[in-house]
């Protein structure tokens, strides 16, 4: 299978950027449809790029941007709102699209532990997709999915936003303080993502994508506050104040969490196997990368960051 050039769904948004980057340094001509240019500035200087001001919920716009493309990605994805719309209906839609079009390759983002019977709409959500995605592939369409653990990196709106609080805040009180999670650097996600498209062992499969290192809650946000040089208590919620606090965030601008998230957390956010080796790398630990971008950049940092790269 040749691909030259690939629809990258969601690519002006914190992953998307990582990938179409990676795209890019592989030569390949790659198509970024956003609501408005200006919110993905950052792409038009990258040489191969066609950023296209367009609504995917159209599907008269959709089938267009589909049809001059080899493959698709799709990333697609809110933790808040419609999940329904985005996470079952959009990708229901780019199946049918890509088909209709011939296009015969197609990588999906999911989520780690998606499941029909996981205890929040979003994991149930992404499950869905999951299932007809499946459903779809054939000899003529092939497809991969990938379920990432949270995801960190520069800009990213978990550890910044316990960055954060912890800047403004004398205590973090924190819901869901035992939930554990499995961290992944963004790089690494737009990295699996992009060796997916043209390697056949990925053809029909799905990978769970997780860091070297399992965290709870409270580990990971203790230490954020380390990282920062400051002194913060963090205060761990049962699980009635943490649906408390969710249920009156929910309601405030910027919604920083919900009650479907708290639910999300009674999961355990890790592996069930290593990094898959197909994708012939090894994943950055947090604590490579989480300084240079949580505390600043220093030399020392820098230069620990660049080191561990050069080892891959």
């Amino acid at each position: 299978m040749i691909i030259r050039s690939v629809l990258v769904l969601g690519g002006s948004g914190f992953i998307g950027r990582h990938v179409v980057r990676q795209l890019v340094a592989r030569g390949l001509a790659v198509r970024v449809p956003a609501r408005s240019r200006e919110r993905a500035k950052n792409l038009i200087l990258l040489p191969t790029v066609d950023l296209v001001e367009a609504d995917i919920g159209d599907d008269a716009t959709l089938r267009r941007l589909v049809r001059s493309s080899d493959a698709v990605v799709n990333l697609v994805g809110i933790l808040h709102g419609d999940f329904e719309r985005t996470h079952v209906e959009l990708p229901r839609r780019i199946v049918a699209a890509c088909k209709q079009a011939g296009v015969r390759r197609f990588v999906h983002l999911s989520a780690l532990k998606a499941a029909v019977d996981a205890p929040s709409a979003y994991l149930r959500s992404k499950a869905r997709a999951e299932m007809l995605i499946r459903d779809a592939q054939d000899e003529r369409f092939q497809t991969t999915i990938l379920q990432p653990s949270v995801i960190f990196g520069h800009e990213d709106r978990f550890l910044n936003l316990f960055a954060d609080l912890a800047r403004m805040l004398p205590a973090i009180a924190l819901a869901s303080p035992q939930a554990r999670f499995q961290p992944l650097h963004v790089d690494d996600v737009a990295r699996a993502a992009v060796a997916a498209l043209d390697d056949p062992r990925t053809f029909g499969q799905t990978y769970q994508l997780c860091g070297p290192r399992v965290y709870t809650l409270r580990e990971l946000v203790e230490y954020v506050v380390r990282t920062l040089g400051l002194r913060r208590p963090v205060i761990g919620l049962n699980r009635t104040l943490s649906m408390l606090q969710a249920r009156i965030l929910e309601h405030l601008p910027g919604t920083l969490m919900t009650r479907d998230n708290v639910l999300s957390m009674q999961v355990d956010n890790v592996c069930d196997c290593a990094f898959p080796e197909v994708f012939g790398f090894a994943p950055a630990p947090m604590e490579a990368v989480v300084p240079v971008y949580i505390a600043g950049v220093t030399p020392r940092l820098r230069y620990r960051w660049f080191r561990f790269r050069a080892r891959r």
